[in-house]
């Protein structure tokens, strides 16, 4: 009995050393694709940081500025000024048109019959 107890533990031994195997190189396959991933990330921020500074430089007032002036005959952009804008009282706002009323409901929720000229 003895023998095949240890013949068993061996290859218990062995299966267990193999799936340790396994796993390691699995573990460290998925460590480089985390570095790959991080090294990626790296870069797009990078290249996130400089869009951003890109278009704050495209978007500097004095250069939009100078480039409407330079192009005023084939855009006919106006400079902005602060009388071109209003205050909000100046807007005018349509009426709201209510509906009429035509059956009206009492306390009990009953409906009466219509008034006035409609009920004719």
């Amino acid at each position: 009995m003895r023998p095949v107890l240890y013949v068993l533990s061996f290859l218990a031994l062995i299966a267990l050393g193999f799936w340790a195997y396994r796993e390691n190189y699995a573990t460290q396959a998925a460590l480089k694709e985390v570095e790959g991933l991080q090294r990626q990330i790296v870069g797009l921020r990078e290249a996130l940081t400089v869009q951003r500074a890109e278009w704050a430089y495209l978007n500097r007032p004095d250069r939009l500025r100078e480039l409407a002036t330079a192009n005023f005959d084939r855009l006919g952009l106006m400079p902005m000024e602060p009388s071109q804008f209003g205050t909000a009282a100046q807007v005018a706002y349509p009426a709201a048109k209510l509906p009429e009323i035509s059956f009206s409901q009492d306390v009990q929720g009953t409906t009466t019959e219509p008034t006035g000229a409609e009920g004719l």
